[in-house]
């Protein structure tokens, strides 16, 4: 399935797509140094929320999708070096509101679970 959204971002910083179809999918992520905060490779737990993030457009799938609103755990530190992969699933759609689970693993650990609420909206958020 074509990906519809998101078409731009920066895919070393947030993601690579390996699987996107039926409001699922999945974004892969190598962590390096440029993510981390101290000198063990502690990566910042931005850019494994803006993995999450990533995979949640995608899981919706509309070029005017935004994000509202996130309810999210971190649960496992990531090491730079490390690959996390996200996996989203639509859980819930009322009207324009999108309701999306998203899972971060390293391996076999869990590090992240959130909520997410997206929105598609009629047109971009930054049209006049």
């Amino acid at each position: 399935m074509e990906i519809r959204t998101h078409q731009q971002i920066n895919r070393e910083l947030c993601g690579t797509p390996r699987q996107v179809g039926g409001g699922t999918s999945r974004v892969d992520l190598l962590t390096d140094e440029r993510m981390q905060v101290d000198d063990r490779g502690l990566v910042h737990g931005g850019f494994i929320f803006g993995l999450a993030d990533h995979a949640a457009m995608i899981a919706v799938n509309h070029p005017h999708v935004v994000l509202g609103a996130a309810d999210v755990r971190f649960t496992k530190p990531v090491a730079s070096g490390q690959t996390a992969s996200a996996e989203a699933r639509v859980t819930g759609v009322s009207g324009k509101k999108h309701t999306v689970e998203v899972s971060v693993t390293c391996g076999a650990e869990t590090v992240f679970s959130g909520l997410f609420t997206c929105f598609v909206l009629e047109k971009h958020v930054l049209a006049d």
